[in-house]
């Protein structure tokens, strides 16, 4: 079978058959012959082999101790982990939110889903004198939060039932099904939640989703924001939204995450 290939301006021939064989054996959890991967790569045994030897060599690969199948090993696990910033949420998130505090004049948080409930594992307080914020560790509904509906309204249907099943486990207390179908339904079409907060007053919640490499949701990004009587805060609801916007971009990005959201 002879695959055909995307013309580069450049090229690396070797390092591109190193890579075509570690994708290629991501979808062979079992491990894959050389010969196997030969033929589904177009390539001839012998090419395929030195290749095969030499990511064997440097640790990349391993061939199971009663047969000739490879598999990819951990070390790549652990370079990618050290070389991006997906190693860390918190690396990634945290510098953003910094910004994000400074820029809006907000406080912000970020929440991930935890045993059946939301989770701030960070928070950035805002700059000035007088402000709003959630402290770390603090434990969110998701089936009423804003956070927590945004996690629910973008994680993959299968995901959502767990995570709601888990909620319900936890002992929150129950939802009528039909409001939150339709309320996550709203959520996913707007691209995300903004409402006022359910237990402090001049507070509106505004949340969007993060989304890690796999495109799945990491988590979501949060600003209470807290709108003073004498307007002198330091951008209004709709900016503090579009700065929350382009801070859920950027994090998603350092994570890997491409598509558009």
């Amino acid at each position: 079978m002879n695959v055909q290939r995307p013309k580069r301006k450049y090229a690396a021939p070797a390092l591109e058959k190193g890579f075509e064989i570690i994708e290629l054996l991501a979808d062979y959890p079992h491990g894959a012959m050389v010969t196997e991967m030969a033929a589904s790569l177009g390539r001839s045994v012998g090419e395929i082999f030195r290749m095969v030897v030499v990511l064997e060599q440097l640790g990349y690969l391993q061939r199971a101790p009663n047969s000739d199948r490879y598999t990819v090993a951990y070390k790549l696990l652990d370079v990618a982990h050290r070389a991006t910033p997906a190693a860390n949420l918190l690396g990634a998130a945290l510098p953003e939110m910094r910004l994000l505090a400074s820029e809006t004049g907000q406080s912000c948080h970020f929440v991930v889903p935890n045993a059946g409930r939301g989770l701030v594992i960070a928070r950035q307080e805002n700059p000035g004198m007088r402000g709003f914020s959630l402290r770390l560790g603090a434990v969110i509904d998701l089936l009423r939060s804003c956070s927590g509906n945004t996690i629910l309204a973008f994680s993959d249907p299968a995901m959502a039932e767990q995570i709601a099943a888990e909620a319900l486990e936890s002992g929150q207390a129950p939802v009528d099904p039909e409001w939150l179908s339709t309320q996550l339904a709203a959520l996913r079409a707007r691209g995300f939640d903004r409402r006022p907060s359910p237990i402090t007053y001049g507070v509106t919640d505004i949340s969007f989703p993060v989304f890690g490499f796999d495109g799945g949701v990491a988590g979501a990004l949060t600003i209470p924001f807290l709108e003073l009587i004498d307007g002198s805060q330091k951008v209004d609801l709709s900016t503090a939204t579009e700065l929350l916007r382009a801070a859920a971009q950027r994090i998603s990005f350092a994570l890997g995450h491409t598509k558009a959201d």
